[in-house]
């Protein structure tokens, strides 16, 4: 079972949810942005500064891990599932920050497809962290860890596509490597979110 009381000072399910929350404000933003097809110094900033406060909490949550006794489940699970969500934040800044270096501009059909999918599987994986709290959300938990997993294939499935698209029509050779790198990057981000259910299920199976 979960402990459900933890000392006043240390609890990491508030941590969880608070490093999540930027993770999925995180990905709103990066929707918002390429939708409207313009990354500029403002915006790149404005993602830096989200990803940033991600980074804080991860770094709270490792730093209380050295320092506490009791923890509600494993160690190693506890620094798999803060150093998870810590990736998710920090590739969609690679992205955007990427789209400003390579001077990306206008709206891009399936940048903006991609950014739906990222934003739908990061709301999935703050419902997964957020059940964490207890046994009793074992259901919607492994609905969600589901959900991540279907969009993990809806986006192979969009890369190779966007892929297939990109090589017949582009006939720029630089665009292609750089619409090829934020493509697949944009497929990391739904690998990572994949890579949750895997620790939030070993939790699970743990605490059974």
């Amino acid at each position: 079972m979960f402990r459900n009381f933890l000392p006043k000072e240390v609890n990491f399910f508030e941590l969880f949810e608070k490093q999540v929350g930027f993770a999925l404000e995180a990905a709103v933003y990066f929707k918002e942005l390429v939708s409207k097809g313009a990354i500029d110094e403002e915006s790149l900033k404005n993602m830096h500064e989200i990803e940033h406060k991600a980074d804080d909490v991860a770094h709270d949550i490792i730093e209380h891990l050295n320092k506490t006794f009791i923890t509600p489940f494993d160690r190693e699970d506890i620094f798999a599932l803060a150093k998870q969500l810590d990736d998710i934040a920090d590739m969609i800044y690679t992205i955007t920050s990427r789209s400003r270096v390579y001077k990306l501009t206008g709206v891009n059909k399936n940048l903006v497809e991609f950014a739906s999918v990222i934003e739908d599987s990061v709301r999935a994986v703050t419902c997964a962290v957020k059940g964490l709290r207890s046994m009793k959300n074992l259901k919607s938990i492994n609905e969600a860890c589901v959900e991540i997993n279907r969009l993990e294939n809806v986006g192979d499935a969009m890369r190779d596509k966007v892929f297939m698209e990109l090589f017949e029509t582009e006939k720029d050779p630089i665009m292609v490597i750089k619409l090829k790198e934020i493509y697949q990057d944009a497929e990391t981000v739904l690998d990572i979110c994949e890579d949750v259910t895997h620790v939030v299920g070993a939790i699970l199976v743990k605490q059974a």
